[in-house]
């Protein structure tokens, strides 16, 4: 029996008149911050990790505002964000709910609570070691980061309906 990819999944959904008027994945973006301002080193990691667990560069993100009492101006690197559309998508996906969640420690399903009523869900993954691609030798410079899922679905049901036609595991 051959499984189905996201995109496969996609195209079975019921309850819609047209196909036209499903939801899509739009795209996904994942979000880090880099912590300490002081370990420059750092940064270079947690850019070249995301870089593997992603499959694409991740791009900068400079502070919005000076804060004295943290010692950041504006402009300075606060974190690193990817954008990631099409094949890559599905790709990260397919990882993310096959390999990466199964990994997590104590992993009970994700909380359906998480959905916007804009239709987008953001996942908290709080170890990027989980995924396959980076290695467990420095076991110190572990971080975290956010995924923002965006969908064309309108409402909070819709969208939770949807991720679970395709596969993501939501707590009972």
């Amino acid at each position: 029996m051959k499984t189905l990819t996201i995109k496969e999944k996609a195209k079975t959904l019921e309850g819609y008149k047209n196909a036209m008027q499903m939801p899509r994945l739009l795209k996904v973006v994942i979000s880090t911050g880099v912590g300490s301002f002081k370990d420059k080193a750092k940064f270079k990691v947690v850019e070249d990790r995301l870089a593997k667990i992603t499959g694409q560069k991740a791009s900068p993100r400079g502070a919005k505002v000076s804060i004295a009492s943290y010692k950041s101006r504006t402009g300075d690197v606060v974190g690193y964000q990817v954008t990631l559309r099409g094949q890559r998508m599905h790709d990260f996906l397919d990882r993310l709910i096959n390999i990466a969640l199964p990994r997590t420690k104590d992993f009970r399903g994700i909380s359906p609570t998480a959905a916007d009523e804009m239709g987008n869900y953001t996942l908290g993954i709080k170890e990027h070691s989980i995924f396959p691609e980076t290695t467990d030798e420095e076991l110190k410079d572990v971080f975290g980061f956010a995924i923002t899922i965006v969908t064309t679905a309108k409402s909070k049901e819709e969208v939770i309906k949807f991720l679970t036609h395709l596969g993501f595991p939501f707590k009972k």
